[in-house]
C-alpha cells in the first residue's frame, strides 16, 4: 500500500513531503525513543510517534522509513515541514492517540494484502 493510499484511507494529513507519496509502506512501528528508532524500526514502515522536530527526520531518514505519523494532533512547526520537504521525508498527521493510529495503520496495510 503507498502512503497516499493509506493516509486516505485511515483520515491522516499529509504535512510534508507530498513528492514521497508513491512509497510503499509494509508495516507498522510505534516508539518515541529516537535511540530506539534507529536500531529498531524497519526500512519502509510508517513510524508512529509524538516527536514533531527536526531530529525525527534524521531519525526516519537512518531507519529509511516510508514515512512520520504524527499522533495525537500534535502540531507540525514550519521549520520541520520546510526541512522535511527539502528532504523529501514524508510527514502524516493523526488526529489518534498512538495506539488508535497504529491500529488504523494496521487494518489499512491488512485490507491491501
Amino acid at each position: 500500500m503507498t502512503v497516499y493510499t493509506l493516509a486516505r484511507e485511515a483520515g491522516f494529513t499529509v504535512e510534508a513531503g507530498a513528492d514521497a507519496e508513491d512509497r510503499e509502506v509494509k508495516g507498522v512501528y510505534c516508539c518515541d525513543l529516537l535511540s530506539m528508532v534507529m536500531g529498531r524500526a524497519k526500512a519502509d514502515t510508517a513510524w508512529i510517534t509524538v516527536i514533531s522536530n527536526v531530529n525525527s527526520l534524521a531519525v526516519a531518514s537512518l531507519a529509511d522509513v516510508a514515512c512520520i505519523v504524527i499522533a495525537e494532533g500534535v502540531p507540525v512547526d514550519a521549520e520541520t515541514r520546510a526541512k522535511a520537504e527539502q528532504q523529501e521525508i514524508l510527514i502524516l498527521s493523526s488526529p489518534l492517540p498512538v495506539f488508535e493510529t497504529g491500529l488504523a495503520i494496521h487494518r489499512c496495510i491488512g485490507a491491501a494484502e
